[in-house]
C-alpha cells in the first residue's frame, strides 16, 4: 500500500506528497529529487558514486524492490547537505 498522500503517476515518473516515513519533516526529510535511470547496472552506478562523492545510503540497498507500484529498482541516498536523491529504473 502506498504511504498516505498524493500521487501523481504519468509513464515516466512520478510525484508524491506525502508524510515523511518516520514522521519528522525538515528541509530534506518528505522531499526527494529522483533521477530516472537507463537500466538497473545505472542504479547500482549511481549508488556507488553517490558514496563516493560523500553521500549515505539510505533505506535498503541500492536493487530490486517490490512496490505498490511496480517492480523498480531503486537507490536511495542522503547527500552531504542532508538532501534524498534517489535514482529509479523501472523495467517496461
Amino acid at each position: 500500500m502506498p504511504l498516505p498522500g498524493i500521487w501523481y503517476m504519468t509513464p515516466r515518473g512520478m510525484l508524491g506528497v506525502v508524510t515523511p516515513r518516520d514522521g519528522q519533516a525538515c528541509h530534506a526529510n518528505g522531499g526527494t529529487i529522483g533521477f530516472a535511470a537507463a537500466s538497473p547496472e545505472a542504479v547500482i552506478a549511481f549508488a556507488e558514486a553517490g558514496i563516493a562523492a560523500g553521500g549515505v545510503a539510505i533505506e535498503d540497498p541500492a536493487g530490486p524492490r517490490s512496490t505498490p507500484f511496480g517492480e523498480m529498482h531503486l537507490a536511495y541516498l542522503r547527500d552531504p547537505s542532508g538532501n534524498k536523491i534517489c535514482a529509479v529504473h523501472r523495467p517496461s
